[in-house]
């Protein structure tokens, strides 16, 4: 079966998507979970040791609080409260913390520090699966066994006002609520306000147990301007009022011979020093909790904060309101909580965490009964036994307190032991699906290699031998046997793996596919071998330079030194070195033409134009001549762009400062977004924006052209409407946070420009002339590209506008200087677009940190969230790079006449071979290391990258063969 390069590369790309999103499936695993009954209840309370049959002692104890309210600050930093900024915006805060009736400490939130999965955390008690970063755009109702349903259980009267994530997890547990979208992130004003508008009236009412609220504002303003903003420093003092009219109420409600209430101070996760979240930074997953109650002694001054995990507030909170501590969770209690109880009091409470512990350990950990903190366990419950018997002997000695100081302090070791272990198996890995994904992405990826030679031939076609593979032998023994595996599996694991939960045709052909694949790759291989030792095979033309190996060697160099935390954290770092290699490469290049070799300039000019111009059909074409310049100039210009571009490349790194080492530290972005350079930052994106324009608008129709100024008029006008920058004509009363009218003006724009190049696109293909014919599709092309640019640079904050400029900037010049003058070939024309693809992605400020990954974006011109537009806006940011480079390349390929349909053909395949790489990497990389300590903060979030990249460049190889496939059916 014969498929042109393009169309294979799209179909191997299909395959590694499906395969990539099996592999993920089995990899990201299902939190450790009991598999006793769905909720915990009173009759799993241990009773207490040496008591027989006294009434209530296989209960919970009674509550500690009457009342308690939970005020949840999104995205607060523990230096937000504990630190300068706290001392100076939230005083009233800071002084109970030092002199209060308080306990402070440092909880850190598990990544992925995004919301949905730290409220779960906060409720359940247990560590959400890094999968749930993805489920946390549409949170179904949470199932799993959590303290919110323990409360309402036991008829406690829950209110909730804030975002709407709890609402969704607890659809009909609160008593009252009042929900807002926690995605709409342009909003910081009135998210607050519609929480704070209920609270007079609800602290004057006596019908509820608990309150919870979730304020939002904080962590929109961080994600609107970072950390240092000068909006942080009035909603820490909003919030300081808050907490201050919260706990002046609870005082004025207590009464003697009550419980006393309790307030509790914290946050989700934190803020990075870009004011994103969701990776595992310092300042993303240190939050302050704050507790408050007059059941605490008053301090006398400052005290070193303690440090626990999040956690822990869980089975803290469920005793402390005589809840039972829900099955899952893997906290253990704050014993500053609950000392000033009495002795026996605390071992008992201690007992019945370690005992939930314990019974989570065995039924998650076959071999639990090795575990030190299991050990303990039983020597603390032991002598807990010995203690409690003398106890209620009535002994009164010294030596009973004493050995009840050393059953507790034995008790706390025990549970910590036993929570820092099942922290640590965060869930049990589906490795049947794991390893069959893995198949198909190694089969993928062999099918690339092999088919080399035949996908970058002149002919640009590869001949896969797929009927010859059903009709052999070999294809139905390794049916046979995949079926007989897949059975011996199911029967062995019980059916637990996803693969044996799936019907059974749908696994057959799974399994048909694979034996396919299989033979036909024998096949490839064997028609290579004769290949290898005598002739090259017919239309295999393709051979390997000195620059060809440069980038291939490059390529997988860079992706084979990822197998180090620290290589991926710093990937940025490869991707400009390897730039800067490959501009030097280039200049080499253009001394060796232009002082080395000795051409006639009838042989240098013998090609057809590179980009659409406006010289004549048949006319030479030469960039110096185009610019206005001698002929002479040209050499200068060509020995220029290099040296230009890494200029460029050097000033664009120090725009963002990305990774994990080094991003605390300021960079020009920084400080540009500061208010005192406002006035530099507007000028900046005014010649961005000129700069942009005229790079773009050469290769469109008048009418286009006119749209794309009154596009990027659009694009300033609307940083100006947000804050960004500086309109001399702007109201100074407007309000910062809007900006919805004019992001919408420019998507008017963006629409009616894809719209005319897709229509020049549908009138070429019939169009008698093909000359004619050639040209409007190359138009048509290069409008649709303008429109892609326009709303990138919507999307772009405005320091990184710059960012934009000079990414077109060095695709003009390298296009007109180097890439057709220097005769590059498309294989190494995509892959120069792929690195310089990839670096770009770097000088955006991205990173394989999910923190860099800014949400905002997915709101720009939306009055409210729409799931769809936010997902669709927000991934073109990310990868607008990538994106951009891989559209220039279509362009360019197109563009050229003699090697338009072999050229997007090879350009596909480079594509699909680059993308490949990696991801079988990662995939067996991250398999070999799925214990490894840094395997969810590091490794995991490198590898949803990459299949995000995946999924990028299949869109992109789609649009490849559409153009491939449609020059081929012309004559």
């Amino acid at each position: 079966m014969k498929l042109s390069s393009s169309l294979f590369a799209l179909l191997c790309l299909v395959c590694e998507i499906v395969s990539i999103a099996l592999f993920l499936r089995g990899f990201f695993p299902a939190p450790v979970k009991s598999s006793l009954s769905a909720q915990s209840t009173e009759n799993h309370v241990p009773a207490e040791p040496q008591t027989g049959s006294e009434p209530n002692t296989s209960k919970v104890p009674e509550p500690l609080f009457r009342r308690v309210v939970i005020v949840l600050i999104d995205a607060l930093r523990e230096d937000f409260v504990f630190g300068s900024d706290g001392r100076r915006f939230m005083p009233y805060t800071s002084h109970v913390v030092e002199r209060g009736s308080s306990h402070s400490f440092i909880a850190k939130a598990r990544p992925p520090t995004v919301t949905m999965p730290r409220i779960k955390a906060l409720t359940t008690g247990s560590i959400p699966g890094f999968i749930d970063v993805v489920m946390n755009l549409n949170s179904p109702a949470l199932l799993e066994d959590n303290l919110i349903w323990q409360a309402k259980s036991a008829g406690k009267r829950i209110i909730f006002y804030g975002d709407d994530t709890w609402v969704r997890l607890f659809p009909k547990h609160f008593m009252e609520h009042d929900g807002t979208t926690s995605f709409f992130v342009s909003d910081y004003t009135e998210v607050d306000n519609n929480v704070t508008r209920h609270l007079d009236g609800t602290l004057k009412r006596d019908d509820w147990d608990i309150l919870i609220l979730h304020y939002l504002g904080l962590d929109h303003i961080g994600h609107i301007s970072g950390p240092h903003s000068s909006l942080i420093g009035p909603k820490l003092m909003e919030m300081d009022d808050i907490i201050k009219k919260i706990h002046a109420s609870l005082i004025t409600k207590e009464s003697e011979g009550t419980l006393p209430n309790l307030l509790v101070l914290c946050g989700d996760h934190g803020m990075s020093e870009t004011g994103s979240h969701g990776g595992s930074s310092e300042p993303e997953i240190n939050t302050p909790l704050v507790l408050i109650s007059p059941a605490f002694r008053r301090k006398v001054g400052f005290e070193k904060l303690g440090v626990l995990e999040q956690v822990d507030l869980t089975p803290t909170l469920a005793l402390g309101l005589g809840l039972p501590i829900s099955k899952n969770s893997v906290g253990h209690l704050i014993p500053a909580v609950f000392e000033e109880l009495s002795l026996r009091e605390q071992l008992r409470l201690l007992q019945i965490n370690g005992h939930q512990l314990s019974r989570l350990l065995q039924d998650s950990n076959p071999t639990f009964h090795k575990e030190a903190g299991y050990e303990q366990f039983r020597v603390a419950e032991k002598s807990h036994g010995s203690w409690m018997k003398l106890y209620l002997d009535g002994n009164t000695s010294e030596v009973l307190s004493n050995m009840g100081k050393k059953v507790l302090k034995q008790y706390l070791e025990a549970l910590k032991a036993m929570s820092s272990a099942l922290s640590k198996q965060l869930g049990k890995y589906d490795m049947y699906s794991m390893i069959v994904g893995m198949i198909f992405i190694l089969q993928v990826l062999f099918f690339l290699m092999l088919a080399m030679p035949e996908a970058l031939s002149r002919e640009a076609v590869v001949d896969v031998p797929l009927a010859s593979a059903l009709l052999s032998l070999p294809f139905y023994l390794l049916c046979l046997f995949g079926s007989a595996l897949h059975v011996l599996v199911c029967t062995s694991t019980g059916g637990t793996c996803y693969l044996c939960s799936l019907p059974w045709v749908l696994v057959f052909t799974v399994i048909l596919l694979s034996s396919a694949f299989t033979c036909a790759l024998v096949s490839m291989a064997a028609r290579r071998m004769p290949a290898s030792n005598k002739t090259p095979a017919k239309g295999s033309d393709w051979t390997l330079s000195e620059l060809d190996a440069l980038l291939l060697i490059g390529t997988v160099g860079h992706t084979l030194s990822l197998g180090s935390s620290s290589f991926i954290e710093e990937e940025h770092q490869t991707w400009y070195f390897l730039l800067n290699t490959l501009c030097l490469a280039i200049f080499q290049d253009v001394c060796r033409k232009y002082f080395r070799e000795q051409r006639h300039r009838g042989e240098e000019q013998d090609e057809g134009p590179l980009l659409p111009s406006s010289t004549e059909e048949g006319r030479s074409f030469s960039p110096a001549l185009e610019l206005g310049m001698s002929s002479g100039s040209e050499k200068w210009l060509a020995l220029a762009t290099p040296l230009l571009t890494l200029t460029c490349c050097r000033l664009l790194r120090s725009l963002n400062q990305t990774g994990v080492q080094w991003a605390h530290l300021p960079d020009f972005g920084h400080w540009l977004n500061s208010g005192d350079h406002k006035a530099f930052l507007s000028v900046l994106a005014v010649v961005s924006l000129v700069l942009i324009f005229l790079l773009v608008q050469r290769h469109c129709s008048l009418v286009s052209k006119i749209a794309l100024a009154l596009g990027l008029l659009g694009v300033y006008s609307y940083r100006a409407a947000v804050g960004n920058v500086l309109f001399p004509w702007q109201h100074s009363s407007r309000a910062v946070f809007k900006g919805t009218v004019e992001a919408q003006f420019v998507y008017v724009f963006v629409l009616g420009i894809l719209f005319t190049g897709v229509k020049d696109l549908l009138r070429s293909q019939v169009m008698s002339s093909a000359v004619d014919s050639r040209r409007l599709k190359s138009r048509g092309l290069w409008e649709v590209y303008s429109g892609v640019v326009l709303l990138v640079a919507l999307l772009f904050r405005a320091h990184n506008l710059p960012t934009l400029a000079c990414c077109l900037l060095i695709q003009t010049i390298m296009a007109q200087f180097i890439w057709k003058k220097l005769h590059y070939d498309a294989a190494q024309t995509t892959i120069m677009h792929y690195w310089f693809g990839q670096a770009f992605f770097y000088f955006q400020g991205n990173s394989n940190n999910i923190g860099t990954v800014d949400i905002s974006v997915g709101f720009v011109g939306l009055d409210s969230y729409v799931e769809a537009p936010a997902i669709f806006l927000t991934a073109l940011s990310t990868y607008a790079g990538p994106l951009l480079w891989a559209c220039h390349l279509l362009c360019f390929l197109s563009s050229q006449r003699d090697r338009a349909i072999m050229g997007l053909g090879h350009g596909s395949y480079c594509f699909a071979l680059l993308r490949s790489i990696p991801a079988v990497f990662y995939v067996v990389l991250v398999t070999s290391l799925r214990y490894h300590l840094f395997i969810w903060s590091v490794f995991s979030p490198k590898l949803l990258y990459e299949a995000m990249h995946t999924l990028i460049t299949t869109a992109v190889c789609l649009f490849f063969t559409f153009m491939d496939q449609e020059r081929s059916a012309r004559p």
